[in-house]
């Protein structure tokens, strides 16, 4: 029978703190069929989508975003926390549990006028992926597209990216 790609996750209990699943996607990217899977399910939910360009979110993004950048010959912008970037950059601050984080783009990355598909491996409760959103937006291109190996629909995630095409391949209920 063919593996789906669900079964390729390994699922940790109680990691980072007690309570939690943890859905770990190393499990597929350190397997050469469930990283293919993986890819190939991705590009499945590019199909029809006219975009110009892939923006992977760090870390995990970039592993998703850049095949599927070769394998339609679109170039890969990085999108990576603050002070990673050697060149001029536009940043953006979000809020997370405990704090906020800040990502940021190089400035000539992205131009006004590209239409730009978000990749990262996960949507929770979205703060990320909105932030980063925000930050194609302000460079006057337009976010066509969001998708992700894995939804935790519980976080609502999808809720705080209504205005946005968003696509996952697996859904988990529970944390």
């Amino acid at each position: 029978m063919k593996k789906k790609l669900e079964d390729y996750i390994v699922t940790i209990p109680d990691f980072p703190k007690p309570g939690i699943l943890f859905r770990d996607i190393t499990s597929v990217i350190n397997n050469a069929d469930g990283l293919k899977l993986a890819v190939d399910e991705l590009d499945k939910l590019l199909e029809g989508v006219d975009y110009d360009m892939i923006a992977g979110v760090e870390a995990r993004g970039f592993v998703f975003g850049a095949p599927l950048a070769y394998k339609n010959n679109k170039p890969l912008t990085l999108i990576r926390k603050k002070g990673k970037l050697p060149r001029e950059t536009v940043e953006e601050t979000y809020d997370l549990e405990y704090g906020t984080a800040t990502i940021e783009v190089s400035k000539n990355d992205i131009k006004p006028g590209d239409k730009v598909v978000l990749v990262d491996d996960l949507i929770a409760t979205g703060g990320t992926i909105a932030a980063a959103a925000r930050l194609v937006e302000r460079l006057g291109a337009e976010v066509v597209k969001m998708i992700f190996i894995i939804e935790l629909p519980e976080l609502k995630g999808r809720e705080v990216l209504k205005d946005y095409d968003v696509a996952s391949i697996v859904k988990f209920e529970g944390e």
